[in-house]
């Protein structure tokens, strides 16, 4: 039986333009992701547009490589990090509160991210990534909290998301809302959701 190939690692000077790629464009989407385009990144990373798009594919594809880094960690935490976030040591974490520490920690990421994630969301399908992996979390959680509460968990891991949309969050912090308020309104949300 022959070894699988050794991953490819990437070239020093495609390392190199990575970088310079994700500091540009994260200073550009700073001041607004809308406005920004593919060969403004291009330009401020002193590369051409081919190698951008040869990287990332699209515009899409480069405001998820911005977002990477902090989603890694994320899908870290709560797959496999301590309780209430993740499972924590035996993996007996309360789905229950779990459920209630991803939808917490993902309203912080999406308002400390937002215009970027807007952005993002206007693009990106709920077919495609990180929203499937988030789905997949959200419905293993509620299957866990059993059938008598949680009916449908495929519906309620959609459900509890859409609570999470980033231009549901724009909209209510534009008409005053806190992020204090946000997070009170959620945790109403999964408490009603999910009483036994």
């Amino acid at each position: 039986m022959r070894a699988a190939p050794a991953p490819r690692r990437e070239r020093a000077d495609a390392a190199r333009n990575r970088i310079l790629i994700l500091q540009a464009a994260r200073g550009l989407l700073a001041d607004g992701p809308d406005e920004v385009s593919m060969q403004e990144v291009a330009a401020r990373a002193g590369v051409g547009v081919g190698t951008l798009y040869r990287r990332f594919g699209d515009r899409q594809g480069l405001l998820l490589a911005v977002l990477d880094e902090g989603e890694r960690e994320f899908q870290g935490a709560f797959m496999a990090g301590p309780a209430p976030l993740g499972p924590g040591a035996g993996g007996r974490a309360d789905p229950v509160q779990r459920i209630g520490a991803f939808v917490h920690t993902l309203l912080d990421r999406t308002i400390a991210d937002l215009e970027l994630r807007v952005a993002l969301e206007r693009s990106n399908s709920r077919a495609a990534e990180p929203y499937r992996t988030w789905h997949l979390h959200l419905r293993t959680l509620c299957r866990a909290v059993g059938d008598e509460q949680v009916p449908d968990p495929h519906y309620w891991a959609d459900l509890l998301l859409a609570a999470l949309s980033p231009g549901l969050v724009r909209d209510q912090l534009a008409a005053g809302a806190t992020p204090e308020a946000l997070h009170t309104s959620v945790d109403v949300v999964v408490r009603r959701l999910l009483a036994g």
